[in-house]
């Protein structure tokens, strides 16, 4: 994908009613939007997502923290060493939370200048658009102005995975959200996004989709099974909370 392809003009399919949408989210406090694009910019987000990325590595760290390691260090680290955190994280989602899957991460990516050109970050200008921001904020149910929205591109391998959790943050986290670009997926493929009760028993789940918007409410303990060994595809998504602290750095992102 070249740069002058990011001259597609991304927009929200017209014919969605954003009030349908929020009398779900109001009941259930969680809501799918199929169509979220019109087919040819989901095309295009889709085969940028397939091809032009240059994935990094996420996983949790000892402390349950956000570890992203780059292409080079993972080339530095070593496969020995790299295989080790990686089992150490999958250990670690036995007794707590943790994760591992290939990620870009838009808004740092975007603040930093990484990759100039590069499609994501007009996506990434996107999800921070007035359109879409109070696109959610309709849907949500939101009293206040949503500010911007996080964003990260995941790419889930098989055996990928994200254990038990619940978005917890300091209050400024009105929603979550999940973008899906998933062209074709089998039930038992796993990498289900899934919501838990209590007790820990699903309430409800979610096969990863083409071209769909999910947003719950947050906290929710919520996870995403891990995708089989004999997967056939990539389970890819854009992923984030809208969030109504101050905007901060560059642009509105």
């Amino acid at each position: 994908m070249t740069g002058g392809e990011t001259q597609l003009v991304l927009r929200l399919n017209p014919a969605l009613d954003p009030a349908r949408f929020a009398k779900a989210y109001a009941r259930d406090g969680v809501v799918q939007i199929p169509g979220l694009f019109e087919p040819d910019v989901a095309e295009f987000l889709a085969r940028m997502l397939e091809g032009s990325m240059s994935w990094d590595l996420a996983l949790s760290d000892a402390e349950g923290r956000h570890d992203v390691l780059d292409q080079a260090t993972m080339a530095r680290l070593g496969r020995e060493t790299l295989a080790a955190r990686i089992g150490a994280a999958v250990g670690r989602a036995r007794e707590g939370f943790a994760y591992v899957y290939l990620c870009y991460p838009m808004i740092e990516a975007y603040l930093a200048g990484r990759d100039p050109g590069h499609p994501a970050h007009v996506l990434t200008e996107f999800l921070n658009s007035p359109e879409f921001l109070d696109f959610g904020r309709t849907v949500i149910g939101a009293k206040a102005s949503l500010t911007k929205a996080d964003a990260q591109a995941t790419f889930y391998r098989p055996n990928d995975f994200l254990s038990l959790h619940d978005d917890q943050g300091v209050g400024e986290r009105r929603a979550a959200y999940t973008l899906g670009f998933t062209r074709r997926w089998r039930p038992d493929w796993g990498g289900q996004l899934l919501f838990h009760d209590g007790q820990g028993e699903i309430e409800r789940g979610f096969m990863p989709a083409f071209n769909m918007l999910t947003l719950f409410k947050t906290p929710r303990w919520h996870s995403v099974a891990p995708v089989a060994a004999y997967a056939g595809s990539p389970r890819l998504s854009v992923v984030g909370w809208l969030r109504d602290d101050p905007p901060a750095g560059k642009g509105a992102a």
